[in-house]
């Protein structure tokens, strides 16, 4: 059995219309969710051991803000080919993941984070900004990942947990 969190970068700036996409960072927003996010994973104990990230600038901020605030002391890495990736892709990029971990999160963007949801566990979720979905697979290691292998335990969406 693995666990999988996806997360969705959070809230980024339109401040600047000249900044290319990728290199667009998180508005006041985002750096508050992503901290927030932090502190809800370290409280739930949703801690992977490796978190594989987009090299988006929104994306890689939101890493930095979400591991400062959970206390993450595991293995950080970036990966280009998040950024604008299928289902597809994802999924391989999840496939490659060393067998030593058990638990991992990836870091990235719409749509690919709610397709990737879809195709683990069947079910169809919203991924606002700064969103954690907890997929359970039914896998021994991660190249096993295919299709229906996982069931989606929850979502954590920081503006339902911030109206509790």
């Amino acid at each position: 059995m693995k666990t999988l969190y996806l997360m969705r970068h959070a809230k980024s700036s339109w401040d600047n219309a000249g900044l290319a996409d990728h290199d667009r960072p998180l508005n006041d927003r985002g750096r508050r969710d992503a901290t927030f996010m932090g502190g809800i994973a370290r409280e739930r104990a949703i801690l992977p051991e490796i978190i594989v990230c987009s090299t988006a600038e929104r994306a890689r901020q939101t890493e930095e803000l979400f591991c400062s605030s959970a206390g993450f002391d595991g293995v950080s890495a970036v990966e280009s080919r998040i950024y604008e990736a299928s289902v597809g892709r994802l999924a391989e990029i999840v496939s490659v993941i060393g067998p030593e971990f058990g638990t991992a999160m990836l870091i990235g963007h719409n749509p690919g984070m709610e397709g990737l949801i879809y195709y683990l566990t069947g079910s169809i979720e919203p991924m606002p900004t700064a969103a954690i979905a907890v997929i359970e697979l039914r896998i021994g290691k991660w190249a096993d990942i295919d299709a229906g292998s996982g069931q989606l335990a929850g979502v954590l969406r920081p503006k339902q947990l911030i109206e509790r």
